[in-house]
């Protein structure tokens, strides 16, 4: 591409979305800026995904790295966006780039909504898993979890919450709690690997005579089922513990029971039976009601976006233009609208789950970022090239310095991964050893550069 037609693209966030988009529009010739809430690039690559998968995670840092150090690739780590942050989105939109994408994923958290989820032991998945991947603000928290854990959820984050409790925290009990039966699980056979050896089979039996009658009832057949996932329980990690690991099928939280303290006690449970629905099941409470013991309850109830980062926002996700273009990819999934003017809101996108909620996987994000990219490029095609990259990140430079913010770029980013290097195996970090707050990593980076 010659350089007439080379834009200043801003992609705010670098986790597996934003650096998709970031690496398209490098490498069609443009000059990309990337803004980064955290110090360290990644999002959900760094902070989402189990920190004991060195080789995943290894692939991804080694891609993103290769990308950051391009010549026409600059980065802002440690600089928020949104209301009362560093910089607002008006803020961004000011500095002149050809196009913002903003990619910052589900920074929200959706509220739990059962009676007494205020009360000590009562956790947010999204904070675990960013707790144990030491996401500073999370990663020298207290989690106290107590003997007996009630994971809510049967997918791959219940697994990675499992997984923590029964080979680091070493509980007593983990219990996942499912509203729907063992048939419906939604984690991956090769995920539960990290736990099966903990299975509580004589238990999960008994679980299952408990249900099977309420199975039969939608054509299930309780003992094939329970062989299924059972048969899943192969190449299981060596243990290191003596945690029981089981589940609660057809069952509802209703209510959090505390103690005087306000300190979590057990769950008061509706039992449910399955209704057909289409080709799927629906659970429907049958309003029996029972206690169920336990310590800690980590809820992993699902994500929204972050309402108050300044973009059009409606039902947990930030608003799409609804009027649909007819190319491949649709312009308008991706194009940020203002419902109360009724129109795009000029040269802003939206990738990742910021556009649309998604599974929570690196390659869902990355796809995504890759189809806003050629969104971007189409849009970008139909104009001219005004800001020089110079003058964005003078720009730039000076309004952050005026906020008083500190921007990490790849230099300080390299320091930080030097002193990180020296501490591996000092430590009790699983996986990689990681700094815990900001304030350590970026007083580090400083002393670096004097």
């Amino acid at each position: 591409m010659s350089i007439a037609q080379s834009h200043v693209v801003i992609v705010v966030g670098a986790g597996p979305a934003g650096m998709a988009v970031a690496g398209s529009m490098a490498k069609a010739g443009h000059h990309v800026i990337i803004l980064n809430r955290d110090i360290k690039f990644g999002g959900l690559a760094e902070y989402g995904i189990f920190p004991a998968k060195l080789k995943l995670r290894g692939g991804l840092k080694k891609q993103y790295w290769e990308l950051l150090e391009q010549p026409n690739v600059h980065y802002f780590g440690n600089v928020s966006v949104g209301n009362g942050k560093d910089l607002t989105v008006e803020d961004v939109r000011e500095m002149g780039a050809g196009a913002v994408v903003f990619t910052i994923g589900a920074q929200g958290t959706k509220a739990i909504g059962v009676e007494g989820d205020s009360a000590q032991g009562v956790y947010h998945a999204k904070d675990v898993v960013y707790h144990f991947n030491r996401l500073p603000g999370f990663g020298d928290r207290p989690f106290e979890m107590g003997n007996h854990v009630a994971v809510i959820g049967a997918g791959d984050v219940m697994v990675d919450i499992a997984h923590w409790l029964t080979r680091y925290k070493k509980v007593e009990r983990v219990t996942a709690i499912v509203r729907r039966g063992p048939v419906e699980r939604k984690y991956n056979p090769k995920e539960i690997r990290a736990v099966c050896a903990n299975m509580d089979i004589d238990g999960i039996k008994k679980e299952f005579d408990r249900i099977k009658d309420r199975m039969a009832a939608v054509g299930q057949k309780a003992e094939e089922v329970f062989k299924g996932l059972t048969d899943e329980f192969t190449k299981c990690e060596q243990k290191v513990s003596d945690t029981k690991m089981g589940f609660k099928f057809l069952a509802s939280p209703k209510r959090i029971l505390v103690d005087a303290n306000n300190r979590v006690r057990g769950l008061e449970m509706e039992d449910n039976r399955l209704d057909p629905k289409g080709e799927d099941t629906v659970a429907v409470g049958l309003k029996q009601y029972y206690e169920f013991p336990c310590d800690s309850v980590v809820f992993a109830v699902g994500d929204k976006v972050d309402e108050t980062v300044g973009l059009p926002y409606k039902g947990g996700m930030f608003v799409t233009n609804p009027n649909r273009s007819g190319n491949d990819p649709d312009d308008s999934l991706f194009q940020a609208y203002d419902e109360k003017a009724g129109k795009v809101i000029e040269g802003v996108f939206l990738a990742g789950w910021a556009r649309k909620a998604s599974e929570g996987l690196v390659g869902v994000a990355k796809r995504d970022g890759d189809w806003c990219a050629e969104v971007v490029e189409r849009y970008l095609a139909s104009k001219n090239s005004s800001a020089q990259v110079t003058d964005v990140l003078n720009r730039l430079t000076t309004v952050l310095k005026g906020r008083k913010s500190h921007p990490i770029d790849v230099k300080g980013l390299r320091a930080l991964e030097g002193a990180e290097k020296a501490h591996q195996g000092t430590s009790d970090c699983i996986g990689e050893f990681k700094y815990a707050s900001n304030q350590e990593m970026v007083s580090l980076i400083e002393r670096g550069k004097a």
